[in-house]
């Protein structure tokens, strides 16, 4: 069998950079070949090339056995190549239909044909089983939504390749179930598909083989149906998956938290402490009201009963500057809405924390910009981020390095509580086990510790004590010596445990 696309010894230089060394790569018709590794292992670099966004250094690219050299994005796709990247390419403003049909338009004579791309548009739609308007705005849309609308986009051609770019980050369970039935067709059409994801587990549902790259080069490629988790994640960073998370000790302290019978929308009745010294874990599925609980906690949505204590100060409905100010710090987990200022660099984003921390502390209405500079270097130092980095624009980092910013802020502002909601989405294995690292030194040097995660392995691999939410209850709360997977994910949809 001819192989789809096949790459021998392509290679991408930058000045002091090879960012892609010498990859061997192929693609079989009806197969779903995984590109795995962690950030900056040449994931992006790859793909690239292949979608003609990106010109190689050196080395040949195959289509169906003969070699091809892409002058742009558009020059791939009209060879049967189209790229669903992490960042979209739609236009908000425009119609879901208008998005669709961007380059293709329909006419009637020298105009457009509205009523003839939305006509077509649905029939695309209905055709690859999407339940979408075609009049509806894209920006209304949720991100699922719009990823469906990006791959309909694919079937103006003859599609042959789709490369889909980290596509379930951000989708529900029942969405990223719906997106594998759409990968299980495409396969039966002998349409190959290169899948970029950090979330190994999904590994093993969809793949056929999985290539590592590490620093731009291919550790190997295997068979998902002969290896496992723990030997990709070794293959990916060197380290065994038990080196990934670390052992947390667990010396508790004062309550620092207190929640009692907290209603707030889509939450009823919670109650639970935190206590300084722990790492506290909060786990369900996506909807179960895991982030609205603490959101509700951090004033950014209304409590509708019961109380907030917070350092032994009642602070339900108080305003989130008041309890950020009193100690309490939450990193969303959309770190590009409301994370970090993108168009600024990771210096300017520190410093802001920093500021903040000064004025609390007595400095008068001047900034020690000296001391804040030399803050500034020493969270950098200490979260890993390279020098070269510091003065980017947050856009231009990797995944992981952003977050590795948003966690430099929780240094700057010196909480006593902080709330990691999804703290590791879209990061490889490598920076989730440097970030690891740094909430073992904040929960050891008594710091109080929540981590919201959708990654069940996650949460009760990091955490001492675990709630688990459905529904907005809380239906369990676990000791490390009770939590289980089967256990957990029996309180996912079963609320007899709310209780306990």
């Amino acid at each position: 069998m001819s192989k789809l696309i096949e790459t021998r010894g392509l290679t991408k230089k930058y000045p002091g950079v090879v960012a892609l060394d010498h990859v061997d790569f192929d693609l079989e018709p009806g197969e779903v070949h995984v590109l795995f590794g962690e950030n900056g292992a040449g994931k992006s670099t790859l793909i690239s090339m292949l979608a003609g966004a990106n010109a190689p250094s050196e080395g040949r690219l195959l289509l169906n056995g003969e070699e091809v050299q892409f002058e742009s994005v558009a020059d791939a796709q009209a060879k049967g190549i189209y790229t669903v990247f992490q960042e979209f390419s739609l236009i908000p403003t425009l119609t879901v239909a208008q998005n669709i049909f961007l380059g293709w338009e329909l006419r009637f004579g020298p105009f457009l044909d509205h009523r003839a791309m939305r006509a077509r548009a649905r029939e695309m739609l209905a055709e690859l089983g999407f339940d979408i308007d075609p009049a509806a705005i894209v920006a209304q849309l949720s991100r699922a939504q719009q990823q469906m609308v990006e791959i309909t986009k694919a079937f103006h051609g003859d599609l042959k390749v789709l490369i889909l770019d980290e596509p379930t980050a951000s989708l529900t369970d029942r969405e990223v179930d719906h997106l594998f039935e759409f990968v299980a067709k495409l396969k039966a059409q002998g349409v190959g598909i290169v899948y970029i994801s950090h979330r190994i587990q999904e590994f093993e549902r969809i793949a056929e083989r999985v290539t590592v790259l590490r620093d731009g080069a291919v550790i190997g490629t295997v068979a998902m149906a002969e290896t496992d988790e723990d030997a990709l994640v070794e293959m990916m960073t060197g380290r065994a998956f038990d080196q990934i998370y670390p052992s947390i000790t667990f010396s508790p302290g004062e309550t620092l938290l207190e929640v009692s019978d907290l209603t707030a929308p889509g939450i009823s009745g919670a109650c639970f402490q935190v206590r300084r010294g722990e790492v506290l874990g909060v786990a369900g599925l996506v909807g179960s009201g895991k982030s609205r609980l603490f959101r509700a906690v951090m004033g950014l949505t209304p409590v509708q009963s019961g109380s907030i204590r917070f350092k032994g100060a009642d602070i339900t409905n108080a305003p989130t500057r008041k309890i950020i100010t009193r100690g309490m710090y939450y990193l969303s987990p959309d770190r590009k809405a409301e994370g970090l200022d993108l168009a600024k660099n990771a210096r300017d984003n520190l410093a802001v924390n920093i500021i903040a921390g000064q004025r609390h502390s007595g400095h008068g209405p001047f900034i020690q910009w000296g001391a804040v500079n030399a803050k500034i270097d020493q969270i950098c130092d200490h979260v890993e981020l390279h020098a070269g980095y510091r003065s980017k624009p947050t856009s231009q980092l990797s995944g992981g390095n952003q977050q590795k910013v948003l966690f430099g802020k929780c240094f700057g502002q010196d909480a006593d509580l902080i709330i990691f909601d999804e703290p590791t989405v879209g990061v490889d294995m490598g920076t989730r086990a440097a970030l690891y690292l740094l909430i073992k030194e904040l929960a050891e040097a008594g710091k109080a510790i929540v981590v919201i995660s959708s990654d069940l392995p996650e949460a009760m691999n990091i955490a001492h004590r675990l709630l688990v939410l459905a529904h907005g209850t809380i239906t369990a709360k676990l000791s490390a010596d009770e939590m289980s997977e089967d256990t957990v994910l029996k309180y996912f949809f079963d609320e007899t445990g709310a209780s306990q």
